[in-house]
């Protein structure tokens, strides 16, 4: 009796190991046409020199400088306006959503004009904000007054808690500050090993262990890694396009260009995929290419770039109009 039950078993578990199946794979992205439903009386998003990012339940959200409801605006997976985050600032260059380990979502960046970052509930609710002065002022650089000044462009919360965020207009430098808003440390920079000529966006490199930092070293079209602690580890990509957005999702590295191409690397920094690529170089790298130029697909100033928990990529862009474009994935074995 007890050699039949064990035969049995084996029996059982052979068959479900056998029935399993492996996760598809993202095969390529594939733009969708006209996803975006802007509310009554908009015209277009508003001015945009900002990031987007996506909720746990699939809600976009993109900041914008400037129009009729500018901050943060949340649209729905179907593409429909939802709302705005309430007393989110106007100028949030570079933001994130991370979830903390209380479970709770939160959005977290720096504003570009004070220098402070703020961390908020989806709701708008400001948890923490971490001011400028926080930031020692030997890492602020001086303008022609000899004043000192910050110009933080992005940032990106690490599995425990600590905040990155990185001064992409001014210094290069990035700063380090531990999950209750308390400052560690900096690296980076303009000078070697770094070489950093606009670190505009920085993520957190999840693919690894221990994590790294990825970033953009937009003028000089590099994808860079580095420690955590801010030991330089190298390129890894060159020759882009003027990288200026990155988003890392499962074993993908996704790139904005801002001279108007997306490029999705692998876990080796190899490239998988290049799609949206804008041959006419006078709609590219500029926020004043009109609506009646944009083509489906087809990118002008990527700024910012998010991917949902199916792998569905957006871009944001540099534009006074404000646009944002969906690219789904699409899987197979």
């Amino acid at each position: 009796m007890l050699s039949a039950l064990i035969a049995s078993a084996a029996f059982v578990f052979a068959f479900s190991g056998c029935g399993e199946k492996k996760e598809p794979v993202i095969q390529s992205w594939e733009p969708v046409a006209d996803w975006l439903t802007l509310p009554d009386g908009m015209e277009s998003m508003g001015a945009s020199h900002g990031d987007v990012a996506v909720s746990e339940n699939g809600d976009v959200y993109v900041s914008l400088t400037g129009g009729l409801r500018a901050g943060v605006q949340v649209y729905g997976a179907d593409g429909k306006f939802v709302r705005n985050v309430k007393d989110a600032p106007k100028d949030f260059h570079g933001f994130v959503i991370h979830k903390d380990a209380d479970g709770i979502e939160y959005i977290c960046g720096p504003s570009l004009s004070t220098g402070n970052i703020l961390k908020m509930k989806l709701d708008g609710e400001v948890v923490m904000t971490i001011p400028a002065s926080a930031i020692p002022e030997e890492h602020w650089k001086k303008n022609k007054n000899g004043k000192g000044a910050l110009r933080l462009t992005a940032c990106d919360v690490a599995p425990n808690g600590d905040i990155f965020v990185t001064d992409g207009y001014s210094s290069d430098l990035i700063h380090r500050f531990n999950a209750v808003g308390e400052y560690q440390t900096t690296f980076g920079g303009k000078a070697a090993p770094y070489n950093f000529k606009t670190l505009h966006k920085i993520a957190v490199d999840t693919r690894f262990d221990p994590v790294r930092i990825a970033g953009v070293s937009r003028t000089d079209g590099r994808v860079v890694h580095m420690t955590t602690e801010g030991e330089y580890l190298g390129d890894i990509a060159t020759g882009l396009m003027k990288p200026a957005a990155l988003v890392i999702h499962k074993d993908h590295l996704a790139i904005g260009e801002i001279l108007g191409r997306v490029t999705i690397l692998d876990k080796e920094g190899k490239i998988s995929h290049q799609f949206g690529a804008n041959e006419n170089t006078d709609e590219t790298g500029t926020n004043k290419t009109e609506p009646a130029k944009w083509r489906t697909g087809i990118v002008n100033a990527p700024h910012g770039v998010a991917l949902n928990q199916n792998g569905d990529l957006f871009v944001t862009e540099y534009s006074i109009f404000g646009r944002i474009l969906k690219y789904d994935a699409v899987k197979g074995e």
